[in-house]
């Protein structure tokens, strides 16, 4: 079984490559704002274009809230900007191609679909505080009306 995140404890630090070529570190935020880092398993699946389409939806009244929003999945930098491109993404999607952010963050694991056992991406949800602790952590979420869910949760 996979480590999770529990509240209170230092969010693990990445740099890892966005969809624009650029590389985007969790130290970056630090002292700034707070961060919503969320784990998706594939760009341009059908739950995935849902749950990033919601947090593009509610970037501004998240970002007035003070939360920047970064996803990470397992896909290449390539499937990371179509992906962008094509929905129209307003916020950062960074390539985690080995899984090694995901497994800190205990958001890479068993997963059971349709009877098969295998491991994978957990659809996962941490919030970083601006002192780099865990002030939420959500793991097994909904793709569907999770970033509402969130919203209501963080009061943003």
């Amino acid at each position: 079984m996979t480590n999770r995140l529990e509240p209170g404890q230092t969010a693990p630090d990445f740099t890892l490559t966005a969809h624009d070529g650029s590389t985007v570190s969790l130290a970056d935020f630090r002292g700034k704002s707070k961060v919503i880092v969320y784990f998706y398993p594939k760009a341009s699946t059908p739950g995935c274009t849902t749950q990033a389409c919601d947090f593009r939806d509610s970037l501004d009244s998240l970002q007035a809230a003070g939360y920047q929003v970064l996803g990470i999945s397992p896909d290449p930098v390539s499937a990371l900007e179509k992906f962008t491109d094509n929905q129209g993404l307003t916020f950062p999607l960074l390539s985690d191609e080995d899984h090694a952010v995901a497994e800190s963050y205990g958001a890479w694991g068993e997963k059971k679909n349709y009877g098969k056992v295998y491991e994978g991406l957990i659809r996962s949800t941490v919030v970083v505080g601006e002192d780099g602790t865990v002030e939420l952590a959500q793991y097994n979420v909904k793709a569907t009306g999770h970033v509402a869910r969130l919203r209501d949760k963080l009061g943003a």
